[in-house]
């Protein structure tokens, strides 16, 4: 089997806390990779790890194929590794297609604003917003969007960076059940050609979308494998302090 990205023994301390204690991980090319586990597990540590947001205190990351392990995010992401951006990224007065524009253009590592160059990736930046459902609010600036377009909008930076690996923070979080659902199908859509590792707190999230969840606890990795074998495992249910929060 072909590994989009893998880790081994991967492991962060913060002052003496272990947040990551020697994970290894598989994410088999082409599918959802889901990462989950109860309020501080690790998910979050061991995601900005995978992305370059914070270096390892010992272990290795390998993205497709090269050895991504300490490399900071922008060298991350030109290997194709990319991350959804979060809302506070976004430019308030700024317009959707105008964010696209300025992420398509960071493909070509030119960071400087040209408005002359912003416009010739235009066509481009439409399509993505098309993509994600967004083609009706090109026009309308980022503080003027709903919480669950910004989100959307988040999505389609991410996809200008054209990455073989997308990796997704909580993208349900604070979502009501149609943005929810709206989002389930957009990423059904994305996955397509591409490999997808998220972290997710919704079950019902990750059971229609994960083709392999992995589960975290105090660090490590607790359970891993298929929705329905992860689900059932009596070690998930123990940790999750119930079967509310893994039933469905």
């Amino acid at each position: 089997m072909s590994y989009a990205l893998s880790a081994r023994g991967l492991t962060r301390d913060f002052r003496g806390f272990r947040a990551v204690d020697g994970v290894d991980l598989d994410v088999a090319e082409g599918s959802v990779h889901a990462l989950v586990g109860p309020n501080g597990a690790g998910k979050t540590t061991l995601f900005n790890l995978l992305t370059g947001f914070l270096a390892p205190t010992s272990g290795r990351i390998e993205a497709c194929g090269r050895d991504i392990t300490g490399l900071p995010p922008e060298k991350v992401a030109r290997l194709g590794v990319a991350r959804s951006f979060q809302i506070t990224s976004l430019f308030p007065g700024m317009t959707a297609v105008e964010h696209v524009e300025l992420a398509l253009q960071g493909t070509g590592w030119q960071f400087w604003r040209s408005d002359k160059l912003l416009r010739r990736h235009r066509p481009r930046a439409l399509e993505l917003l098309d993509l994600v459902g967004l083609a009706d609010l090109a026009g309308h600036t980022a503080d003027s969007l709903a919480y669950g377009r910004k989100r959307a909008l988040e999505l389609a930076l991410a996809l200008a960076l054209d990455p073989k690996v997308l990796l997704l923070d909580e993208p349900t979080a604070g979502m009501g059940v149609e943005d929810v659902d709206r989002t389930v199908d957009l990423i059904g859509l994305v996955r397509d050609g591409r490999t997808v590792v998220l972290v997710e707190h919704n079950m019902a999230v990750v059971g229609a979308l994960a083709d392999r969840v992995t589960v975290l606890q105090s660090g490590r990795v607790l359970v891993e494998g298929g929705y329905d074998e992860v689900r059932a495992d009596d070690r998930v249910i123990t940790a999750y302090l119930g079967t509310a929060d893994v039933a469905h």
